[in-house]
């Protein structure tokens, strides 16, 4: 039982520890890119070629699921990998989580990265799932490569930026990048500092028991903690980043997999 994920860095740790709580004893396969990243200011088209590159390096390791943990890799790599490695190994992208957020009518923020605000990918899911919904799209510049290095005072600076440009009505907010996922909680304290109630739609949850179906394999969060972690980094063997242990999903991916 063997499920890989796929990022161009650390944004992939908020679904393989998601993997991880939900199997245990599953093997993970962690494929990231620290010789192309970040993806982000690439062409579509670059995009795409390094994806598949990574994806091709974890499906070498035979996978019963491939998760996209990127919402850029899946805007622009998604056919391609599907098209490379499908029906062998399935592949699951990620979404952010309009659908969900919009099922409340309520207005809402999308916090996501500058490309990905107001982009025709973006705007195609808001008039699918959200029409007639107020929907409020918070640019990000800086806060996924601040996380990536977990400079905490890079992370704060970019937060208060898109926190003073979320309308203070909101009570939901779509978190739109796998990165950011992994501060959740310092984007509710900036967005809620006297305790308030704000609901976040992340995608890190879903894609993964999406994964687990896909590979027909059920949730089993009380089997044994045995499930051995491979890091590929650019298609090499290597370990977790350091900077990955900066966050509890780090820290619960190295604390829970068998050393190796």
């Amino acid at each position: 039982m063997k499920i890989a994920l796929m990022d161009s860095g650390i944004g992939l740790l908020a679904a393989a520890a998601a993997v991880r709580r939900l199997r245990p004893d599953a093997e993970l396969v962690i494929s990231n890119d620290p010789d192309g990243m970040p993806w982000g200011p690439r062409t579509p088209e670059g995009v795409a070629e390094r994806a598949l590159a990574v994806a091709r390096a974890a499906a070498a390791l035979e996978p019963d699921a491939l998760i996209i943990a990127c919402n850029t890799a899946s805007v622009h790599a998604l056919p391609a990998i599907r098209a490379a490695l499908e029906p062998e190994i399935p592949v699951i992208g990620t979404v952010p989580a309009i659908k969900p957020a919009a099922a409340g009518r309520e207005p809402f923020a999308i916090w996501a990265t500058p490309a990905t605000t107001g982009s025709p990918y973006q705007r195609g899911l808001i008039r699918e799932f959200a029409d007639g919904v107020p929907v409020t799209g918070v640019p990000c510049p800086g806060l996924a490569e601040a996380v990536e290095h977990a400079d905490d005072a890079a992370i704060d600076r970019a937060i208060a930026v898109a926190a003073a440009l979320t309308p203070p009505e909101v009570r939901t907010v779509v978190l739109g990048c796998t990165h950011y996922e992994l501060v959740a909680e310092r984007i509710r304290m900036a967005l809620r500092p006297d305790g308030g109630p704000l609901t976040f739609f992340g995608s890190a949850e879903a894609v993964a028991a999406q994964g687990l179906r896909r590979a027909g394999i059920m949730p089993a969060p009380d089997a044994a903690q045995v499930g051995g972690l491979t890091v590929l980094l650019s298609g090499r063997t290597g370990a977790l980043p350091d900077v990955a242990l900066a966050y509890p999903e780090g820290r619960l991916l190295q604390a829970v997999s068998p050393a190796r």
